[in-house]
């Protein structure tokens, strides 16, 4: 062998080695990339992002080319959510602005991509993520910002981080659609979205939420329609998503209600939450936000928030007959006030809904029974008694064993 080959082989041994270090690199598993000091909103999104592009750099995919640029990996997000309530509000749309501005801007490898049907066929990965008030008695409030990226082809989470964002005024008040929502839609789906945001790297997506995210998209984009008053065109999106196989869940069934009554069709309104409402039943998942005058039991005077109530009830009271079920009734309230009227009246304007359900269906009245949980059971724990804090003022209606 001349020198000349000998250093050729050399070279190419160096070369092969240093690839196969690469490969064997991206064969390990990330791991999650936590930050558990107190930071400004900004730099944790700052800090998570990092952590969360960081674990990508030794995975297979990044690694299949000795190149100078990487071809781009398309990225789709699902809009981000409190993960307490479920809904989206202007803080988790400020945490994904923030988190697609940071990928774009500074990891030239990720593309992101609307999140459309389409878009589901070009993407390698979804990007998903939650914000989750923090309990303690941190001298600030604080949440923790969850970011995850799944790689759709394997359905498995190839990245996850964490940080603690500061609660300096964010804005926590539900974007239009969960304001005008009348029920608490927090179902499996939903469910499955957040624990996916918090899913170890290595691990599977949850597989209820993944195995529906070609409706989820649909879902997406009627809501953005929603959002923007376009509430034709989120009705045709809404009805087009219920078609699809994974169609019949509460965030559609919620919008058909939702927009056909802001179109005025008071008839297609009523069917549509009876609907809403049979499937709540069905699954055992009916939470309706009922607002009461402050510290009464008598639904809120204003008739642009109460009109549709005895709606609601009359639709209740009726699909409740239908399926002969029995029910708690389920009444609670925000944490303003003391623990002690709070109790007492959680439990009489559960008793005033079940008053007005047994007036509806006089059967229904010897399967129900009022009970009240104050403040116990907040979901959001705010205690500003305005549109943040209204699932706290819900009432629950769950399905009971007759004769529990």
């Amino acid at each position: 062998m001349t020198p000349r080959s000998s250093s050729r082989h050399g070279l190419w041994a160096l070369l092969a080695s240093a690839l196969f270090s690469l490969v064997v690199a991206g064969c390990a598993t990330p791991q999650a990339t936590a930050i558990d000091n107190e930071l400004p909103f900004d730099q944790a999104v700052v800090q998570a992002t990092d952590g969360l592009v960081t674990q990508t750099q030794n995975l297979p995919a990044f690694l299949a080319k000795l190149e100078t640029k990487l071809a781009k990996r398309g990225v789709v997000l699902d809009s981000m959510i409190d993960a307490d309530s479920g809904q989206q509000t202007g803080v988790t749309r400020l945490l994904e602005q923030r988190v697609t501005a940071r990928m774009v801007s500074r990891f030239e490898q990720f593309e992101i991509l609307p999140f459309q049907a389409s878009s589901l066929q070009k993407a390698q990965y979804l990007l998903t993520g939650t914000m989750t008030r923090i309990p303690g008695t941190r001298a600030r409030k604080s949440f923790r910002l969850s970011i995850a990226l799944t790689e759709l082809k394997s359905g498995k989470v190839v990245a996850q981080a964490s940080a603690i964002a500061r609660d300096d005024g964010l804005d926590t008040n539900p974007t239009p659609y969960y304001r005008d929502s009348p029920v608490l839609v927090k179902d499996k789906i939903i469910e499955g979205y957040i624990r996916t945001s918090s899913t170890p790297p290595g691990q599977p997506a949850d597989d209820v939420y993944l195995g529906r995210i070609a409706t989820a998209a649909l879902v997406n984009d009627a809501t953005n329609l929603y959002n923007s008053e376009r509430y034709r065109d989120a009705l045709a999106q809404y009805q087009t998503a219920l078609t699809s196989p994974a169609g019949e869940q509460l965030r559609v069934l919620n919008g058909i209600y939702m927009t056909n009554l802001k179109l005025g069709r008071t008839a297609e309104a009523e069917k549509s939450f009876g609907r809403l409402v049979a499937f709540g039943i069905a699954n055992n998942l009916l939470s309706v936000k009922f607002l009461f005058n402050p510290g009464g039991t008598e639904f809120w005077s204003d008739p642009k928030i109460s009109s549709a109530y005895g709606m609601w009830i009359r639709q209740i009271a009726r699909e409740a007959t239908v399926a002969k079920v029995c029910m708690q009734v389920v009444g609670h309230t925000s944490k303003t006030g003391s623990d002690q009227a709070n109790e007492s009246l959680s439990l009489q304007r559960a008793t005033y809904v079940e008053q007005r359900l047994d007036a509806e269906s006089a059967e229904l009245g010897r399967r129900t029974k009022s009970i009240g949980m104050g403040n116990r059971q907040n979901i959001v724990g705010s205690a500003t008694d305005d549109a943040r804090d209204a699932l706290d003022r819900r009432v629950e209606f769950k399905i009971v064993p007759c004769g529990a």
